[in-house]
């Protein structure tokens, strides 16, 4: 059985910074590229950013680009999402998510991915 548990949530002034990570077990995620999603309250549920299965490439949400940085480590089994600068609008439920490939190019697509966590809280005060 897979899962998908993030942690790392909190409550953080503007400016400040946390960083997430999301722990798997059940899947290696050597063979897969990872992502994180957000979603606000009465919002959809979007993409910030996504890692190749061996963190070769990476992409970002237009939101978050500059800001917010995504590795992996596979001895670990885990994801991780630096996020630093954070505003406001960044308060959301952080959601850490397998995709079904190494890579996808649709990795801003929630499609891509078969596997999800729970979510992390992310309070940004301003």
């Amino acid at each position: 059985q897979v899962a998908l548990v993030e942690s790392g949530g909190g409550l953080v002034q503007a400016g400040g910074s946390l960083r997430l990570s999301c722990v798997v077990s059940g899947r290696t995620i050597s063979y897969y590229g990872m992502g994180w999603f957000r979603q606000a309250p009465g919002k959809e549920r979007d993409f910030v950013a996504a890692i190749s299965w061996n963190g070769g490439r990476t992409a970002y949400g237009d939101s978050v680009e500059g800001r917010f940085t995504i590795s992996r480590d596979n001895d670990k089994n885990t994801v991780y999402l630096q996020m630093n600068s954070l505003k406001a609008e960044d308060t959301a439920v952080y959601f850490c998510a397998s995709m079904f490939l190494l890579w996808s190019d649709s990795n801003y697509d929630r499609s891509s991915y078969n596997y999800w966590g729970q979510g992390t809280q992310v309070t940004v005060s301003s």
